[in-house]
């Protein structure tokens, strides 16, 4: 029990607190920012490589974004279909140093992408319509294409991330450590 305490307090996602206990830490701006910085330098470059694969890969991805179709009202089930399809793009591109980067990032992101579905469900709608605008990119061959509907999606979901501490749902300022609250 202690090694997977001290395995999540390593990748960011427990802080342990001496004769105190553990807690989830607040997500923070810097981290969103850090974190949606390096997706967008692995999965533009991704999807880009990943173009080269046209139909084959789209046929998955098109597979992926149908599952998402399906579990759009589960905001976990959907967020794990957001991941499987970047993902599948990650690994297209055929390099494991990044594709075992990526998924150190996937995993931070994962509960920040749940806070916001929860929050603003009718993003699941916009994700799957930027997710149709890469998968278009990646059947025509066009990595460019691919590229710039990665980095749309990107941007639009770094909005999405923002919003819930904008309107004050989970902000860095709400939320406290046990040792905070204890003083």
């Amino acid at each position: 029990m202690r090694e997977a305490l001290l395995r999540l307090e390593a990748d960011g996602l427990l802080q342990i607190v001496p004769k105190k206990g553990a807690y989830v830490p607040p997500i923070t701006e810097a981290e969103i920012e850090a974190v949606m910085q390096a997706r967008g330098l692995v999965e533009e470059w991704c999807a880009g490589r990943a173009a080269g694969f046209g139909d084959m890969l789209a046929a998955e991805l098109d597979r992926l974004i149908a599952r998402q179709v399906e579990v759009r009202h589960d905001p976990v089930a959907f967020i794990e279909c957001d991941r499987e399809f970047h993902r599948t793009i990650v690994r297209a591109a055929g390099n494991p140093v990044l594709a075992d980067f990526y998924e150190s990032l996937r995993d931070r992101q994962l509960r920040m992408g749940v806070h916001t579905i929860m929050i603003f469900g009718e993003r699941g709608d916009s994700v799957l319509a930027e997710h149709a605008a890469i998968v278009e990119g990646i059947r025509c061959g066009r990595p460019e294409q691919a590229s710039a509907a990665v980095a749309e999606h990107l941007a639009r979901t770094l909005v999405a991330l923002r919003l819930p501490m904008m309107a004050g749902f989970g902000s860095v300022a709400t939320a406290r450590s046990p040792a905070a609250a204890a003083q």
